[in-house]
């Protein structure tokens, strides 16, 4: 799934024709489907470099096919926000430990996430496992967790009342507000209620590839990273409606212009621009993957490689 500008690197580096510069070929450039899919065609052979949730190359490497993470794109995870019904928001289901109240919401909350064992999956119960309810245990322990699917399927649950909440990233956050059927309860973009729940930034969303990838071709895999740093420097001094223009037709006309505006501002605040994975970060992510991601920690030198990113940061100074 490519509508949304958490793709945007790869997109921008593919429009602006970064990756025929660094002589990247793209011939198959997406995937359908969500981030899992992505992954399995990955560890598949099928894909040779991949953009999405940070937890996809640690399930790979569990799986014993080493993948690495080559660059982080964000700081936060812009679809750990969590959307509830506007009728359940005017009967005061204000905050996520109101989910836990079944008298508020009328049956035991129904929680979507785009699918069990996603990334919206992962990051929305360390939310509800971090937050309490009234008497004590974790709002998590309270909801019943379901697979919404995609933009449509997500947002028309929502609205015809099959979930009460649902995981979202801001553009389906935008569209449940402006149409008034949804209200976040949550919202990655306050800092204090991120810092709350995750301690600090994590590599969310990053560029990852096999290790073997990485030994036989590492000229490759420096023109990929490259072209995504390009891009990511692009971006950043963009003016939001130069990178809607140049991405609104081809990827996301589902989704109204204004929307998407909103969406690249919104991104502009929780982007990493320089790229970098710090073990900091990497063990704050590890308290959110363990154990619903992975069984077992992944070291960071095991995980990540940091030394293409610091050689395209020295050919292309920001």
């Amino acid at each position: 799934s490519v509508s949304t500008f958490v793709y945007g690197q790869h997109l921008v580096a593919k429009e602006k024709k970064f990756f025929e510069d660094e002589g990247v070929s793209v011939p198959s450039f997406i995937v359908p489907g969500g981030g899992a899919k992505v992954a399995q065609a990955l560890a598949a052979g099928q894909a040779m470099f991949a953009l999405g949730d940070s937890n996809h190359p640690l399930k790979i490497t569990e799986k014993g096919r080493d993948a690495l993470m080559i660059f982080a794109t964000d700081t936060r995870c812009s679809y750990a926000n969590i959307v509830v019904r506007q009728d359940l928001f005017d009967k005061d289901v204000r905050s996520v430990e109101a989910l836990a109240d079944p008298r508020r919401v009328g049956r035991k909350a129904v929680v979507a996430a785009t699918a069990i064992g996603s990334g919206t999956h992962v990051y929305g119960v360390y939310v509800l496992k971090q937050t309490k309810a009234a008497d004590g245990t974790p709002v998590n322990d309270h909801v019943d967790w379901v697979g919404g699917g995609a933009s449509t399927t997500m947002l028309g649950g929502l609205k015809a009342g099959k979930f009460d909440a649902i995981m979202a990233v801001p553009e389906w956050q935008f569209a449940a507000e402006s149409e008034g059927f949804g209200r976040v309860i949550y919202d990655v973009l306050d800092e204090r209620a991120w810092n709350r729940v995750f301690g600090g930034p994590i590599p969310v969303t990053v560029g990852y590839v096999l290790r073997e990838t990485v030994e036989r071709s590492p000229d490759l895999v420096q023109a990929y990273v490259n072209a995504n740093y390009r891009a990511q420097q692009w971006i950043r001094r963009a003016k939001d409606e130069e990178i809607v223009e140049l991405l609104h037709k081809p990827y996301m006309d589902t989704f109204r212009r204004e929307d998407v505006v909103k969406s690249v501002r919104y991104y502009k605040t929780i982007l990493d621009w320089d790229f970098h994975i710090a073990e900091r970060d990497y063990a704050n992510g590890m308290k959110v993957w363990l154990p619903l991601a992975v069984e077992k920690p992944v070291p960071y030198a095991r995980a990540v490689d940091m030394g293409f990113v610091r050689k395209a940061q020295a050919t292309y100074k920001s």
